[in-house]
């Protein structure tokens, strides 16, 4: 039997996939953000990162929350004015901003400058997700991935040799 924390990070991947995320695609965000500083970065490198900050149960919660919430916006079973706000994914809500911080928090002050440009660039599969098609409805997955994939590359950052501190002589 598989252990519970294994079970969540098994169960969040596949709703990830359900809703058109691979692992791969968040990948492509860590290199994106990172190929300019580490350069031994490859995909391998990236999707290591990646498995690892789903590992974390904070982020677990975090995935599992915010697809439901998307979900059931796109059902309509949100309560008024929350399925209004969900379905516009509406500027000043800033709920699903606040839930992608709580993954991006785990790897320090690195992981919150990496969400706030690829938030602001949306390369690879966020743009997709942030393209407003009629009944889907993805307010909070977007910040979400963007968030998994600050967190792995603040996590590679803090990984990399060449960026650590050298001790004073």
């Amino acid at each position: 039997m598989a252990k519970p924390t294994t079970a969540l990070k098994q169960r969040t991947i596949a709703l990830l996939n359900q809703r058109g995320i691979t692992l791969p695609d968040i990948a492509q965000l860590v290199i994106f953000l990172q190929k300019d500083y580490i350069k031994d970065l490859d995909a391998d490198l990236a999707l290591d990162s990646v498995q690892t900050v789903l590992s974390k149960r904070e982020v677990q919660n975090a995935v599992i929350t915010g697809i439901q919430l998307d979900i059931s916006a796109e059902k309509h079973d949100l309560l008024e004015p929350l399925q209004t706000i969900v379905e516009r994914d509406e500027g000043l809500y800033g709920v699903d901003e606040t839930m992608a911080l709580s993954i991006v928090d785990i790897y320090g002050s690195i992981g919150f400058t990496n969400y706030g440009y690829i938030d602001r660039t949306k390369p690879g599969i966020l743009a997709k997700l942030n393209a407003h098609e009629p009944g889907i409805i993805h307010t909070f997955l977007d910040d979400l991935v963007g968030a998994i994939a600050a967190a792995a590359a603040a996590r590679l950052a803090h990984d990399d040799i060449g960026e650590q501190d050298t001790p004073f002589h």
